[in-house]
């Protein structure tokens, strides 16, 4: 829960989008500047950086020629026919 004190000049602010919006309370609309905003700094980094970062240990135990595409379409082949046998 957060309670912010907004001065007069704010206050009319947000009066005049709230008038703007429909179906919008406060809340809703102040959730929705934020994630707009939070969304508007995530622009400048790559997916990479937007998801969290590499994996650590994602291909620890990978061989060295897996990013050859036939060794990873025989990968995946082997692991389906695994999982569904």
């Amino acid at each position: 829960m957060l309670t912010v004190r907004l001065n007069e000049e704010t206050e009319r602010q947000l009066a005049e989008l709230l008038a703007h919006e429909t179906n919008a309370n406060r809340s809703d609309l102040i959730k929705r500047l934020i994630r707009e905003r939070w969304l508007s700094l995530q622009l400048g980094k790559t997916i990479v950086e937007r998801r969290g970062g590499h994996p650590q240990h994602l291909l620890t135990d990978a061989s060295p020629d897996r990013s050859e595409r036939s060794n990873r379409k025989q990968a995946i082949a082997n692991y389906l026919q695994n999982r569904h046998s």
